[in-house]
């Protein structure tokens, strides 16, 4: 069957066709040419990426899914910012629900740009045939949850590069004003030094993040579908939210570098666990009173364990890394997802924490013996960010203060890597690191499923 919906009636399309040959070897020359579909929608973050709207980008997006709970949750979503009172957004979702959604897709070309965020399990061949078949992708993360899904990966990108296509994965962390600034701080000999190697036990950069099933998203209880929690769709653990982990330990330490991952990524250890919920937390959760068949494998019980947590031990270009993730049911009250990083330096390190002591807020710290006020590399950060200050907090311990201007928010994110992604479209390049340091990225997580798998 096929619907159309329109959630605000704008009769004006901007000029350009969604997959001219121009487009195809050029790039997208004319931003108003950018055309966005949505295809099957089975996470929240397609439709944050329609939270603002952008210059020269067409109102009408086409949406490609299945009938049922998650499209409506998206297009709810889009109809909200729609309607906000502050900023509202313009979208005009024109929905096609027939069971062959993707075949039409393919075949209608309505856009140029597929934006993918859904079932994990799919991804991968969505978007392979969605370059295979002249589409810009840009696609949440992960775009690759197991060995067979990076191998086909690697295929896509070469199909991209063939079809003058760009394939490009949403890292919205290198936008969070502390990751940044930490990335400054460890550029900078004269505050930092240089990267130490470290080891096993004591890595040069360590990354923890804490993430939660039941969470608020755009001021109302997120519903998560079934799928969720089963790590053959949605990912285990150490392929899921240590893919942002893992980008930004590249971003930060090796910037514009390009990445080999045959050369440059071992991976040393690696462990996985389960997180269990109870039946009353998952109908929470998901409004879904019994849990699906496909998840009996990981019932014990009445309750249900769910392998969303991992570690990993890598090195880097001969740097020791380690990265993991944990997953709660959620939050204590006043507290929410939390991140701490140190990467760790000859004349300083750089911290991240976000505990109590910090109102479970992110806040950057550096940690050394030198007199950060009379460094000419603070002085010049604080000329380039307005208002940081570094303040002391004794025993060699210094706060950066961040201006609130510079602390837009999670969801905020998703706007200011769409708008780098439209950049790119515009001049029909990636920069040169960025497909090689995806591929490495995938290659670590995906190996790291499989050293953790054998290992049990």
């Amino acid at each position: 069957m096929k619907r159309s919906i329109y959630i605000l009636g704008l009769t004006s399309v901007l000029a350009g066709s969604g997959c001219s040959s121009d487009n195809k070897k050029e790039g997208v020359q004319d931003s108003a040419t950018v055309k966005l579909i949505t295809l099957d929608p089975g996470h929240f973050h397609s439709a944050l990426v329609q939270k603002s709207m952008y210059n020269g980008v067409s109102p009408d997006v086409h949406v490609y899914a299945p009938e049922g709970q998650e499209l409506q949750s998206h297009l709810k979503l889009v109809d909200n910012y729609n309607k906000r009172e502050t900023d509202p957004t313009k979208w005009n979702e024109k929905i096609y629900t027939g069971a062959d959604f993707f075949e039409k897709m393919l075949a209608d070309k309505s856009g140029n740009v597929v934006v993918i965020a859904g079932n994990n399990q799919k991804k991968t061949e969505y978007i392979s045939r969605s370059v295979d078949a002249g589409f810009n992708v840009l696609a949440d993360k992960p775009m690759a949850i197991d060995s067979d899904g990076f191998n086909k990966l690697v295929s896509a990108f070469e199909t991209a590069e063939k079809n003058k296509v760009l394939l490009y994965d949403i890292m919205t962390e290198r936008y969070e004003i502390t990751s940044m600034l930490q990335k400054e701080i460890a550029n900078s000999p004269e505050i930092f030094g240089q990267l130490v190697k470290g080891t096993v036990e004591n890595p040069a950069v360590v990354k923890r993040s804490v993430h939660h099933f039941y969470k608020n998203v755009s001021g109302a209880p997120l519903v998560r579908p079934s799928w969720f929690f089963d790590v053959n769709q949605q990912g285990e653990g150490l392929v899921d939210i240590t893919t942002h982990m893992v980008d930004l330990i590249q971003w930060a330490c090796f910037p514009d570098s390009i990445l080999d991952y045959k050369t440059d990524i071992e991976v040393k250890t690696a462990k996985r666990w389960p997180t269990t919920i109870s039946r009353s937390q998952f109908e929470d959760v998901t409004q879904k009173k019994e849990y699906p068949s496909y998840l009996s494998p990981y019932v014990k019980g009445d309750s249900l364990g769910v392998y969303s947590n991992g570690e990993i031990n890598y090195t880097i270009k001969g740097i020791h890394a380690n990265v993991s993730v944990t997953w709660d049911f959620k939050a204590p009250e006043g507290t929410g997802d939390t991140h701490y990083s140190i990467i760790r330096g000859t004349k300083a390190d750089a911290i991240i924490m976000q505990g109590k002591d910090e109102a479970y807020k992110p806040v950057l710290y550096v940690k050394t013996k030198a007199d950060l006020t009379k460094l000419n590399a603070v002085k010049q950060l604080k000329e380039k960010y307005k208002g940081l200050e570094f303040k002391p907090k004794g025993a060699g311990l210094w706060e950066v203060f961040i201006p609130a201007e510079y602390k837009v928010g999670h969801e905020e994110h998703f706007a200011q890597v769409t708008k780098a992604y439209l950049s790119y479209l515009k001049a029909g390049k990636l920069p040169d690191w960025e497909v090689p340091n995806m591929l490495a990225k995938y290659y670590t997580t995906t190996q790291a499923r499989e050293i953790a798998l054998k290992s049990k």
